[in-house]
C-alpha cells in the first residue's frame, strides 16, 4: 500500500465515506461495507479528494490531455482532480462533463467545459453497471477524441452474474484501462493494520471470498 492510499482510506473512514455494518446492495447481496463518494461534500473535502485522484492519475502512468466527469457524481470529481493536477503536479489539463439532457439553446449540446479532444481520462467514483462509462465513451468518440482510461476511487473487485467484476467487464467490452485510488485488497490490508475494529476485516474478508474476483 502506498502512502497516499493509506491517507485516502484514513480520510474516507474519518468522514464516513467508507462505512461498516450491513448494507443491502442493488444486487441483493448484504455487504459489510459501503462507499459513498457523496460524503465528500465540503470545499475542503473535495479539495483533498481531488489531491488523491490527481496523485493516482499521475501514478497510473497513463497519458492524457484532459479529464471528463460523467454526470452527476463525476462532475465535482473531475473538477477537483483538474484543480489538483494544476496545483500539485503542474499539469494544466482541460476539464469537461456532460449534461443528462442536451441543451437546445445558447451553446447547446451535452458537454460543458473544455472541448473534448485528444486523450481523455474519465473520472468517476465507482463502476457498477457501466452505463455512465458507455455514455462517456460515446461522447468522447463522437468528438473524435480517444478514451485514455478510467480512474475511480474504489474498485470493489466483486464479481457479477457473469463471473467478472464491473471493472473487468468494462475493460473487456471497451478495451480501456480502469484504475482506482484503492481497491478491496487495499482496504483489507489497511484494516489489518489496527485502524478499525478487527471484526470489520473479518467480515469483509469473508465477503471477498464469497463474491470476489
Amino acid at each position: 500500500m502506498k502512502d497516499y492510499q493509506r491517507e485516502f482510506l484514513d480520510f474516507a473512514v474519518a468522514v464516513g465515506a467508507i462505512r461498516f455494518g450491513e448494507f443491502v446492495l442493488k444486487s441483493g447481496r448484504v455487504s459489510p461495507y459501503f462507499f459513498d463518494a457523496g460524503t465528500f461534500n465540503s470545499g475542503s473535502g473535495l479539495a483533498r479528494l481531488g489531491q488523491f485522484y490527481a496523485r493516482a492519475a499521475v501514478d497510473t502512468g497513463l497519458a492524457f490531455d484532459m479529464v471528463f466527469g460523467p454526470a452527476y457524481k463525476g462532475i465535482p470529481l473531475a473538477v477537483a482532480t483538474a484543480i489538483a493536477l494544476a496545483k500539485d503536479h503542474d499539469l494544466d489539463v482541460g476539464c469537461a462533463f456532460n449534461r443528462k439532457e442536451a441543451k437546445d439553446h445558447a451553446e447547446g449540446g451535452v458537454v460543458v467545459g473544455s472541448p473534448v479532444c485528444g486523450r481523455v481520462l474519465i473520472i468517476d467514483d465507482v463502476i457498477t453497471a457501466g452505463l455512465s462509462v458507455a455514455q462517456s465513451i460515446e461522447i468522447i468518440e463522437q468528438a473524435q477524441a480517444q478514451p485514455a482510461g478510467i480512474l475511480i476511487a474504489l474498485d470493489r473487485q466483486e464479481r457479477g452474474t457473469d463471473g467478472a467484476s464491473a471493472v473487468q467487464s468494462v475493460e473487456s467490452n471497451y478495451g480501456i484501462t480502469v484504475t482506482s485510488i484503492v481497491d478491496l485488497d487495499t482496504l483489507l490490508e489497511y484494516l489489518g493494520q489496527d485502524h478499525t475494529d478487527p471484526s470489520h476485516r473479518a467480515a469483509i474478508g469473508s465477503y471477498r471470498r464469497s463474491y470476489g474476483v
